[in-house]
């Protein structure tokens, strides 16, 4: 599978002639779409059940928290569907991006590390809110008709964000390697043991690829290619076990939006990667 560059417009730089000469190029990627198909996903089962999504844990004593939790849902989806579609992409992407970073991750999540800030599972969760995000940001930065520079420094706060919340899910899985191992197939040789410390390892060397810029690019791929095979291995086997679970139809939604991210991310890492072959 090859990760091309972010659906936008941009000019590439070629010498000819000893003039330096700029051309049009349109060039096609993936990820984004993944992204907004994950968040329309989510959005679909908040509305479908009445509830926020768990990843935005407001009290159902809230006031009004049906219609509240309508309300963001269908926020959740509009803004998805507008990632979906080119001309709204950056519109999309930079609701999202100030919706899930203040309202999510600082209001609704900040309040449960206030509370539970020595339980690592709240971390975990709140770096779920903070990869939705970062991808997000650099959805934005790669659509939005901004300074060149600006748009670099939001898609490298991305990748960060991205890397530091990947370092988080690995170590969760050592965390809570009673929780984690059972969801490996049994039939998986050689132990689900290995596979829950393997992709905790995993988690682990991404993220520190992507936060210190070594082999950047292949973790990200194989981030994104690790959460695409957890849907068929796992979401999928436990759907068809207990078909009326929220959660367990949360956690595919939720998995797919983390592929977007993941996916979003190694676009954004080999455009860089262009701008840097181009310069030199």
């Amino acid at each position: 599978m090859s990760y091309p560059h972010f659906a936008d417009t941009g000019r590439m730089f070629a010498i000819e002639g000893g003039k330096v000469m700029t051309t049009k190029k349109t060039t096609t990627a993936f990820g984004w779409r993944v992204y907004g198909l994950g968040m329309m996903a989510m959005a679909m089962l908040c509305l479908a059940w009445g509830v926020f999504d768990p990843g935005q844990p407001v009290p159902k004593s809230f006031p009004s928290y049906t219609a509240l939790a309508y309300v963001a849902a269908a926020f959740m989806l509009i803004a998805g569907a507008a990632v979906e579609w080119r001309r709204t992409t950056a519109w999309g992407a930079a609701a999202l991006t100030i919706y899930y970073a203040l309202i999510v991750v600082i209001l609704m999540n900040g309040r449960v590390v206030l509370v539970h800030y020595a339980e690592y599972g709240t971390y975990e969760g709140l770096a779920e809110q903070v990869a939705i995000t970062a991808g997000g940001l650099i959805v934005y930065a790669a659509n939005a008709q901004i300074d060149a520079a600006l748009a670099a420094r939001f898609t490298r706060l991305g990748q960060l964000m991205f890397g530091v919340c990947a370092l988080i899910f690995g170590g969760a899985h050592f965390a809570y390697m009673n929780f984690t191992a059972p969801l490996v197939p049994k039939w998986l040789p050689p132990s689900q043991e290995f596979w829950a410390y393997a992709t905790g390892l995993g988690h682990i060397a991404a993220g520190v690829g992507i936060l210190m810029g070594v082999q950047a690019r292949l973790a990200a791929i194989l981030l994104t290619a690790m959460y695409a095979s957890f849907t068929p291995l796992v979401h999928l086997p436990m759907l068809l076990v207990n078909p009326a679970s929220h959660w367990i139809w949360t956690e595919n939604a939720v998995n797919l939006a983390l592929i977007g991210v993941a996916w979003v991310v190694a676009d954004s890492l080999a455009r860089d990667r262009s701008r840097r072959e181009i310069g030199s």
